[in-house]
């Protein structure tokens, strides 16, 4: 599989989204996860309102960082672990 590239607009994207300490916890919590979780899990780590919860997965879904699998009324949400080797390669070569 060959190395994703990014470009400066998708470089900033990804760092704004992990600037936010409540999107980064996720994504790590995310990262550490056996199994997909759910939003509700997500609820359950942070104690944060539902809404709150939607706004950061859509920001880190946004950048590319996670996807959102939809099962009915919920999501199991997976780590883009391509998505977030390719961005600290960037990193590494500025």
């Amino acid at each position: 599989m060959p190395d994703l590239e990014f470009d400066a607009a998708q470089l900033a994207s990804i760092a704004k989204a992990l600037a936010d300490p409540h999107r980064f916890e996720i994504l790590r919590r995310i990262a550490e996860s056996k199994e997909a979780p759910t939003c509700t899990c997500v609820r359950g780590w942070l104690g944060l309102a539902p809404a709150t919860i939607s706004h950061h997965l859509k920001e880190l879904e946004s950048a590319g960082l996670v996807t959102l699998e939809r099962e009915g009324k919920y999501a199991r949400i997976a780590i883009r672990r391509d998505v977030l080797r390719a961005y600290t390669n960037s990193l590494r070569k500025l």
